[in-house]
Parts: structure tokens; sequence; C-alpha cells
């Protein structure tokens, strides 16, 4: 068992604390409830940098009125003990005073990749997102920090603001942690009753259709039918959306459900013709869908065509 790490509240404590380290830091931002997952992040952060810091807040500009902010689990005597098994070095875990001092009035807009998907079903989640995260990378100075690949939108969107605001950070992404029936975890499983999260494998199983199907080489449109297929015959499941994005700029290239309508035609033909001459590109599926009270989102890489219907 590693030492718990530092506990720190205000700026102050955390500019001591960060004062003491010698080397370079790397920083993994969580709202705590913590999982497998977000200790996977910290592990593979001490494999890139000589300090680990945590941040352990449930950001309130990313919920929009109405979303889960007060039911959120907040259970940070057990977050520090569970990062003592990993050696985390520092955790900030402010109030919402301490994060934000005076009530925030900038906006970050990451622009087309925050609008789709996530971005269109909750149009101010996205924003919350890279105020904080810019606030936590002003604070804390790491070298790098980590996120999980299952935000998969949300790591496309802190690439893009990160990348064009010139912050001096390497963002790095760390695939998706799973439990044995397949299921992505996530703090918010625990809201999943025992029947609900039987339903919830059909997200799991629903990307592996769809990497199956893409495997034969059918068009881009089949890959996400076979997905959608799945989610529509489990019951107890409401699916949200099923999309297909360029894996390199998360241009949309297919969607269903709240997604039909979000494709830019001229945008998905750039894309296609980018990967023409591979015959293939990088792509990622990416679902959403309600089980139960519980809105849950899955993704994975899938190598598509980009011959047929996909241009």
């Amino acid at each position: 068992m590693n030492p718990k790490p530092q506990l720190t509240h205000t700026r102050e404590e955390l500019a001591a604390a960060l004062s003491a380290l010698e080397g370079s830091v790397a920083l993994v931002m969580t709202m705590g409830a913590l999982h497998r997952g977000h200790l996977e992040l910290v592990r593979q952060a001490h494999e890139l940098a000589d300090h680990v810091v945590v941040t352990i807040f449930v950001n309130p500009t990313q919920f929009a009125p109405g979303e889960d902010y007060d039911a959120y689990p907040r259970t940070l005597d057990a977050d520090m003990e569970a990062l003592s098994t990993v050696g985390a070095d520092v955790v900030w875990a402010p109030s919402n005073d301490d994060a934000y001092p005076v009530p925030a009035t900038t906006r970050i807009d990451a622009g087309p990749v925050a609008h789709i998907l996530e971005g269109a079903t909750r149009p101010t989640h996205f924003a919350g997102v890279a105020l904080v995260v810019t606030k936590a990378l002003n604070l804390i100075r790491p070298e790098v920090a980590l996120f999980g690949q299952k935000d998969a939108q949300q790591l496309a969107v802190i690439r893009t603001f990160v990348r064009d605001l010139d912050i001096p950070v390497r963002i790095q992404g760390v695939e998706i942690v799973r439990d044995s029936d397949g299921v992505a975890l996530s703090s918010r499983n625990q809201y999943l009753s025992d029947a609900e999260r039987e339903h919830a494998r059909a997200l799991s199983r629903a990307i592996d259709e769809a990497r199956a199907a893409a495997a034969l080489g059918v068009p881009v449109s089949e890959v996400l039918r076979a997905a959608q297929q799945v989610l529509d015959a489990e019951e107890g499941v409401e699916p949200d959306y099923v999309a297909i994005v360029d894996d390199d700029d998360f241009t949309l290239l297919a969607g269903s459900g709240s997604a039909a309508d979000q494709v830019n035609t001229e945008l998905r033909c750039a894309s296609f013709e980018r990967w023409a001459a591979q015959g293939t590109m990088r792509a990622r599926i990416l679902l959403a869908a309600r089980v139960g009270a519980t809105r849950l989102i899955d993704n994975a890489d899938v190598m598509v065509s980009v011959s047929g219907d996909a241009r």
C-alpha cells in the first residue's frame, strides 16, 4: 500500500503542494466516485511523469438544470483510499468557491466538435468541461494530462481547444476499461438496478456487432445499422443515437436517432477523400442510450470501408 496522497482543498494548499514536487507532473481530472478506469489513468500517468496530481471535483458548469449534479456520487474518503493503491502524489478536491472564486462569465467554445452528438443533447456541457479543464491546466501546469477514451467526444473537445489555444500540455487518451460483462466502467453505473445492468450490456454487444460488420467491408450505413439493431432489440434500452466519426478529427460520417440529421455531407466527403488511397479509414463508433433513468455512453475504434454509400 502506498501512502495516501496529500489532500488539498484551497488554491493556496494546492500551490504549496505543487511547489514541493521536483520533476515532471501528470494530471488526471476526475469527478470522484473512482473506479478501476480512473485508477488505470493514474497508473499510466506514473509512466509518463515523475508525479501525479488528481483532481476530484463535481464541476457544476458542465451540468444543465435537471441533470444529476446533486445526485452525482461524492465519495472522497473512499476515493483517497483507492488512490493509495496506485500512488497519486497530490489530490486537489476544491469546493465550488475554491474552483470558482468569482462566478465564471467566460465561455470556451471548441467549435463544431462540441456541438454534435453529446453537444447537441447537452448544449452547455462541453463549454463547462472546457472551462474547468483550462482552469486546472493553468493552476497545475502539468507536462501531460490523461483522459479516458470512454468520453471520446470530450477527449476530442479537449484536444481541440488545447491545440487552438496553444496550451503547453500533452493530452494523452487512455483506453476504456470494461467490467467482465463488457460494460464500460462509469461512475454512473451504480445508478443501475440489477435488471438494468443486464440491459446495459447491449451497448457493448452493439459495438461488437458493428465491428464485425465493418470487418466484412460493408458500407458505413450497414455498420451503423448493425449496432442500432442490437439496441432496438433490447428491452429496457432507449437509444439516443448511434454515430460513426472520423477518428482523426471527429467528423460525423453517419448517424441514427438524434444524430441522423447532424451529418455535414461536405465534411464527410472530405474525410473519405483523405482516406481514399488506403481503401479504409480509422473511425470510431459511438453510442448513447438511456437504461432506466441512467444515460450511458460507449464507443470503440473501428476500421471502415471508404467505398459504397460512404461517399
